[in-house]
């Protein structure tokens, strides 16, 4: 870990000013190295006052990611004991799996401030701009057949939401199967990846991976009009680092519930998709249906115009929002 993020952390825990002798003592390093943390801490936005013959104190800190700002929310768990944080990284997904077919222990997770190749479903891209969005991927190992797979990321989706909900003053909803929503744009993607043993059918791993729009974002003109951000909704600063530890904790909190998928009762109460009318997308097909209902396996069930019953596991949807 580098000495600026232990010298956050001391300033976070301490009860008042911290004089560079005590913190360069207590962190087993030299006064100079404090100094130059302490800058490289205001280079990124931390309003840190010095006061002669007093030392140090924390007066403000930015809207970024840090593991010690993240650390004073988490309220432990095996999701999010390890965390690996990267100013920039193609995908965290990419570094997740990677990390997983090397055996990283479940729970294991991995974040970035920016992401260079973020990855949607479908090999499409996702926004990922640096100082306003949560780029994280956790790696799983459950023991859950592959055809119930679809249960992570409806597990995930119901995490992202109450997060939201702890952090803000909004209302989320879940948009089958992977995005979550703020009023009628989207402000999450969800992609789960898997490793699957062949022979028994079984997941090996699971990589979880989340993008979330949280602080004050102008899109792109193809964008600005179908998403969102948490603090774009709510009108107000919402800290990244607390919202990072909100999401790990509900995911500690859900994933006890996995195999009996308890939470699909509160997904399918948050879905903004039940009644509506949608387009159903599966390879090249495209056709309408209505969105009748959303079973305990996370399959979502349609009605086509001709009155068909259909129970989706996968594919996409298009939903009319306005």
């Amino acid at each position: 870990m580098a000495i600026k993020d232990d010298v956050l952390r001391s300033l976070l825990e301490g009860d008042g000013p911290r004089s560079g002798s005590a913190l360069a003592e207590s962190l087993g390093v030299s006064r100079s190295a404090v100094w130059k943390a302490i800058e490289q801490l205001r280079a990124e936005g931390y309003q840190i006052e010095a006061a002669t013959n007093r030392g140090y104190r924390l007066a403000s800190g930015p809207e970024a990611l840090s593991l010690p700002e993240i650390g004073r929310w988490l309220k432990g768990g095996e999701i999010g004991a390890q965390i690996e944080l990267h100013d920039e990284i193609d995908s965290t997904n990419n570094r997740a799996k990677e990390l997983a077919m090397r055996g990283a222990p479940h729970g294991m997770t991995v974040l970035a401030r920016r992401q260079s190749a973020g990855r949607g479903r479908f090999s499409r891209n996702f926004y990922s701009p640096e100082g306003s969005g949560v780029y994280i991927s956790f790696v799983l190992r459950p023991s859950l057949p592959a055809d119930r797979a679809v249960l992570l990321t409806s597990m995930a989706a119901v995490a992202v939401a109450r997060a939201m909900e702890r952090v803000a003053d909004v209302e989320a909803k879940i948009k089958w199967v992977n995005d979550v929503y703020l009023g009628d744009k989207k402000a999450c993607g969800i992609l789960c990846e898997a490793g699957m043993d062949f022979e028994s059918g079984q997941l090996q791993y699971v990589v979880a991976g989340i993008g979330v729009n949280v602080g004050p974002m102008e899109f792109p003109e193809e964008l600005a009009g179908v998403a969102t951000s948490i603090s774009n909704a709510c009108g107000c600063a919402v800290g990244r680092s607390r919202f990072c530890a909100e999401l790990i904790n509900e995911m500690n909190a859900l994933y006890p519930q996995l195999e009996s998928g308890a939470f699909m009762e509160e997904s399918r109460a948050r879905s903004n998709v039940i009644g509506r009318e949608i387009d159903v997308l599966r390879g090249g097909e495209r056709y309408p249906a209505t969105a009748v209902d959303i079973d305990p396996a996370g399959s979502l069930i349609v009605r086509t115009p001709e009155g068909k019953i259909e129970t989706l596991r996968s594919g996409e949807i298009s939903v009319r929002f306005r």
